[in-house]
């Protein structure tokens, strides 16, 4: 199936980003816009508590899952904002490697920022996306 998601890059834009600066998506194609992916298991209990990798990990698994209810996967988001719960530049890094990791390389326009707190109790990490598709 087609993507609708094209990336953009440009050369007179630094190249230390890990991601594309710009996106674009056609008029035909389906937005979906996901609430924040929150490193919760099933029993709503918060997952690797203290562990700003872990957290990543379930949070991006949790995204997976409401693509997939949207019908859309990682390949069709087009920007993602990941939320860290730190002042620690280290931690946003920790937290950054793991949702770049998954991306590959759909390398999506993204922000990272660090905020004072999250939701859930012991929630360290929280991951917006967006995604476009095109239906069949």
């Amino acid at each position: 199936m087609p993507r609708a998601v094209t990336l953009i890059r440009s050369a007179a834009l630094s190249d230390v980003a890990e991601y594309a600066y710009a996106a674009t998506a056609p008029a035909e194609a389906r937005l979906v816009f996901l609430a924040g992916a929150c490193p919760l298991n099933d029993d709503g209990s918060t997952a690797a508590v203290g562990d700003h990798a872990g957290q990543a990990l379930k949070a991006v698994e949790n995204m997976e899952v409401a693509l997939r209810a949207a019908g859309a996967s990682l390949q069709d988001v087009i920007s993602t904002r990941v939320l860290v719960a730190s002042s620690r530049q280290e931690d946003l890094v920790t937290a950054w490697q793991v949702v770049r990791d998954a991306f590959g390389e759909h390398d999506v326009p993204s922000t990272l920022m660090g905020v004072t707190v999250l939701g859930y109790k012991d929630q360290l990490v929280e991951i917006e996306a967006v995604a476009a598709v095109l239906d069949a």
